[in-house]
């Protein structure tokens, strides 16, 4: 099993209101994928409620193998999700590992 981590780190000038439509969106549609890309395990989102922090958002997801990341990745309907992040994304972790 593959665990794949991200987080996002939004653009701090962002207006507040704005910024959490975005947050919301990603996550709905983050979590809406499993119905449209069948090998994810696993998948949710954080919203960070602390505003001391850096990132904004935290991804936490599980696939059975590398190959099935790469191909969720690419997927036109995680690409549709992540465009919602391309315009206010100002930094991403990422970190993928095998268990």
């Amino acid at each position: 099993m593959v665990k794949h981590i991200v987080l996002f780190q939004l653009n701090p000038e962002m207006d507040v209101r704005r910024k959490a439509e975005v947050m919301d969106a990603f996550k709905a549609g983050i979590e809406a994928l499993p119905e449209k890309i069948p090998f994810i395990r696993k998948i949710e989102v954080g919203l960070n409620g602390n505003p001391e922090e850096q990132f904004d958002i935290a991804l936490y997801s599980e696939f059975d193998t590398m190959d099935d990341v790469k191909a969720y990745a690419v997927h036109p309907a995680h690409q549709a999700v992540a465009a919602l992040l391309r315009d206010c994304k100002k930094n991403r972790s990422c970190v993928d590992y095998e268990v």
